[in-house]
């Protein structure tokens, strides 16, 4: 289990970066032979990401619910995601999805893809492990530039909102 980290952290990560999401769905669960090869080939895809830094993918999370998985990732550039997503063991597991799958309606499956500019994002972190954003780019405590969100967004401070340093 990954080590918790008392304190107020935020995230920094230099220059534009692209944030994709992407999971699958279970609509039937007995059809477990539909959504099971599914699944099962997010781990080959990871593993390939993680030993290729050169492809332009940064950092992911995994999330688990009842109906089934999330991945959120944090690439370079969309352009280097887009190219990953047209070769590779991607490509082979979308053919075989379209194959098996389709539009049989057994397995859900969906992205979303974000192209995040220098200044556009801001996150905080507390008392938690080294995380999301924060993983992908730099760890860094909320204090100072990083101490609000307004800060972390580019902007000024309002001394009208109390802060774990400013309780006014």
């Amino acid at each position: 289990m990954a080590k918790v980290i008392p304190g107020r952290y935020a995230a920094d990560i230099e220059g534009p970066f692209v944030v994709f999401v992407i999971g699958m769905r279970i609509n039937r669960l007995w059809a477990v032979h539909k959504w099971w090869p599914v699944a099962a080939a997010m781990g080959p895809m990871l593993k390939e990401l993680y030993q290729n830094p050169e492809i332009g993918f940064i950092s992911s999370e995994s999330f688990l619910s009842s109906k089934g998985v999330t991945v959120l990732q944090y690439w370079k550039s969309y352009e280097q995601l887009e190219k990953y997503a047209r070769g590779g063991i991607h490509l082979k597991a979308w053919r075989k999805f379209n194959q098996s799958v389709g539009t049989d309606g057994t397995v859900g499956i969906y992205h979303e893809t974000y192209k995040i500019e220098p200044g556009q994002y801001e996150c905080i972190y507390g008392n938690m492990p080294v995380f999301g954003l924060a993983k992908a780019g730099r760890h860094v405590p909320a204090t100072g530039r990083m101490e609000t969100s307004r800060r972390r967004m580019g902007g000024e401070s309002d001394p009208a909102v109390p802060t774990p340093g400013n309780p006014s």
